[in-house]
């Protein structure tokens, strides 16, 4: 099962907030799954299409408590990915078009584009609002790859409205537009996880925030690691280069003739050649700063370069 499956599933059992919140969400998952078909004055018909089972009992249940319409439901199986998909035909009736105007689709010009204000006027009913865009046609990545979140929607206008809502929770998306549709996206895991919260996906929101962290610790893990190894290289480089510096002196007879803190130093070099100077410096009798052992290796290196 998949991780937007998992979302999905558990957005079908959130409990309303107030009375409007069923409306709001149900009002959203007919603008994005919904097809609307006009046979004549006042004769329409509302076809919505879901391959999840608990999203199909959600809508069925929203048309008969709140609107008491007759509803068809048809269960269709795909042939390229084995799946059921579940068409719900809300045929012409009485009620119909005072349902479609209430639910935001049918304004008095025709078609309604964006989200209207009287659906949304609570935190709760933007909650279900942006929770029934979700189960229309969100999806979230595993959480273990990539963050990615996206709601696919036909018009412009509504993918505002959805962007709008989101900022009142400080949470950031944006729109790309993909062909005929537009996309409604998130790419920040801190952002997901804040929808998900928002929208009443608890469960799921903590397992995004736990695999968040995970990631974090990591990733500085990693940057750790990757930054000691570096020291590692760069302290092994620059001991090759004094022990490269100390032969050039033996094999010219001047080691004897350096100074007693050269000599100390050559002595502690040759003995631990993995050493930092951090470490050489506590070795020295008395010991010396690491700022000290530089200062020495800087002579001796001029000296080699002199020869």
């Amino acid at each position: 099962m998949s991780f937007t499956a998992d979302v999905k599933d558990e957005l079908t059992r959130v409990m309303p907030g107030c009375s409007h919140c069923d409306k709001a969400a149900l009002a959203a998952l007919a603008r994005i799954e919904g097809t609307l078909f006009f046979s004549g004055p006042g004769r329409y018909r509302l076809e919505i299409a879901t391959e999840i089972s608990s999203v199909a009992r959600l809508i069925i249940k929203s048309l008969h408590q709140i609107y008491a319409l007759k509803t068809e439901l048809t269960v269709r199986r795909s042939v390229l990915h084995k799946t059921p998909n579940y068409l719900i035909v809300v045929p012409s009736q009485p009620g119909m078009e005072d349902a479609l105007h209430d639910l935001g689709i049918l304004g008095e010009s025709g078609l309604e584009m964006g989200i209207h204000e009287h659906l949304v006027e609570k935190p709760c009913c933007e909650a279900s609002y942006l929770r029934g865009a979700f189960l229309g046609s969100g999806f979230i990545a595993d959480p273990r790859g990539d963050f990615h979140f996206e709601i696919t929607v036909e018009n412009e206008a509504l993918a505002e409205g959805l962007v709008a809502l989101m900022a009142e929770r400080n949470i950031k998306a944006r729109i790309l537009r993909r062909r005929n549709s537009y996309i409604v996206y998130l790419k920040s895991g801190t952002a997901i996880s804040a929808f998900l919260a928002f929208v009443g996906a608890h469960q799921c929101a903590l397992a995004m925030e736990n695999e968040r962290v995970r990631k974090s610790v990591r990733n500085d893990i990693n940057r750790k690691v990757n930054a000691e190894l570096a020291n590692q290289a760069k302290s092994a480089e620059a001991a090759i280069d004094q022990i490269v510096s100390i032969r050039k002196l033996a094999e010219s007879g001047k080691v004897a003739d350096l100074p007693p803190g050269l000599q100390e130093f050559v002595r502690l070099r040759l003995r631990y050649p993995d050493a930092s100077l951090k470490e050489l410096g506590e070795r020295a009798n008395p010991p010396l700063s690491k700022s000290a052992v530089y200062h020495r290796v800087r002579r001796l290196e001029d000296m080699a370069r002199n020869l």
